[in-house]
């Protein structure tokens, strides 16, 4: 039994040497029954490594707080000491669910500093939406599976799970990797998509549609799920905002904001899609909002497959050879390292252009001092990118606003007044993962 000292009600006791019956007696004369527990630190699926402390009378939780730094990486620092290009390797493994997002906001970052947003090529930022939604399919679903897993119903996480791999099989198609891709470069991408590509994105996306009416069939109406969620962790519309918190649920408490119709990047602005939203601002709403949102992802996939079709052939990276690299990154028949015409191409021209490709790989290019916010619409919420330049090779200053860092403050108001059970379904609900929330 304990209780936090910072409580105005709280009652301090000290005992010394044989007098915790007196204790045990003032105790129950005070009737006092609040108990502090002790939850984690712990792995919860892959939500990361989360303690949370939670104060409880019975079985009603009367406050939570969530202690977070376990997974901390030093990420940020560690961009400090590598190039512009190298960075992209260190912040994709921050949300490791979610990693082309955090490639993307940096990269965006970049080359506003660098003054080329408006040169990379329009099949790069093609490729990059065509990443990014696959990737918000593969994070939703994993939201909605482990959360499942979580509450009981493994059956839920499988069916999730086998829709999720259908993204990366595109993904690994196009990238090499199934996350943590370092795939999006300042300029560009790494490497087009190869043939087939479109042919492949059309023949899957039947396949990730019906896992998703199978997620929507087994939870949505089923009894059991709509009582364990339904009036579960609310946070209406004026805590949501005061707390900073973004994406599914801010939209479940009822406002439509998603950056890529706010703020659009990377051409948004010209897709057909839809924000969905709710005004009930509880568990079973956000479940319902990630599921929705996977459709309208899949109808810009399928859009950005067309455009794929008739791009064929254009760039992928910026022309300038002073910012591209790799200038175009081709696998060997091996299956690894670069191909020899690619090797040849470098080596073959002349001892300056391998000079200049030596120097570009190993010292980077220079970016011109100043600092630079971008932010675009990641799966869990807002992601945020500061850069900060001082004329150099390598950033002065990275630092980036990651969604789940704002919206597990809300976890104390969703589990304030419920049971110790709903705390695992506010968890679950928020979808924050502790690599991204720590960095």
């Amino acid at each position: 039994m304990g209780a936090f000292t910072d409580h105005p009600d709280a009652a301090e006791y000290s005992a010394y040497g044989s007098d915790w019956s007196d204790i045990a007696d003032e105790a129950a004369r005070l009737a006092q029954q609040r108990i502090v527990v002790n939850m984690g630190p712990q792995h919860p699926s892959t939500h990361g490594v989360l303690r949370v402390m939670l104060e409880i009378e019975g079985e009603t939780v009367t406050e939570t707080r969530a202690g977070i730094g376990y997974l901390h990486t030093g990420i940020e620092k560690n961009m400090e000491f590598r190039t512009w290009t190298q960075g992209v390797t260190f912040c994709t493994r921050m949300d490791y669910v979610a990693s082309i997002f955090q490639e993307v906001v940096y990269c965006l970052g970049v080359e506003k500093l660098l003054g080329i947003t408006d040169d990379v090529p329009e099949r790069a930022n093609v490729l990059r939406v065509l990443m990014m939604e696959l990737t918000r399919i593969g994070s939703h679903l994993v939201a909605v599976g482990t959360g499942g897993n979580e509450m009981g119903a493994t059956t839920v996480m499988t069916e999730a799970f086998i829709g999720r791999e259908d993204t990366f099989r595109i993904i690994e198609m196009i990238t090499g990797l199934r996350t943590n891709n370092g795939y999006i470069r300042p300029g560009g991408v790494a490497q087009d998509a190869p043939p087939g590509t479109v042919e492949y994105i059309r023949e899957l996306i039947p396949k990730i549609r019906k896992q998703i009416d199978n997620l929507a069939d087994l939870q949505l109406q089923n009894p059991i799920f709509k009582l364990r969620l339904k009036g579960v962790a609310n946070l209406n519309l004026s805590g949501a905002m005061a707390l900073g918190v973004t994406g599914p649920i801010l939209r479940s408490a009822g406002l439509p904001y998603d950056m890529r119709k706010a703020e659009p990047y990377c051409g948004y602005e010209t897709y057909d899609f839809q924000v969905p939203t709710s005004t009930d601002g509880d568990a079973y709403s956000r479940v319902v909002l990630r599921l929705e949102e996977c459709y309208e992802s899949l109808k810009i996939v399928a859009q950005c497959a067309d455009r794929l079709e008739a791009l064929e052939g254009q760039p992928v990276m910026v022309a300038d050879k002073k910012i591209a690299w790799p200038a175009q990154l081709a696998l060997g028949p091996d299956g690894q390292g670069n191909s020899l015409d690619h090797i040849r191409t470098i080596m073959g021209e002349s001892m300056e252009a391998l000079i200049h490709h030596f120097k570009l790989v190993t010292e980077g290019f220079h970016v011109p001092p100043g600092q630079v916010y971008t932010a675009i619409e990641g799966p869990k919420g807002l992601l945020g990118c500061h850069l900060v330049s001082d004329g150099g090779t390598k950033p002065w200053r990275a630092h980036f606003r990651d969604p789940g860092f704002n919206n597990l403050q809300s976890l104390g108001i969703l589990t304030q007044g419920g049971q110790i059970a709903d705390v695992v379904v506010a968890i679950a609900t928020i979808d924050m993962v502790l690599g991204g929330v720590d960095r």
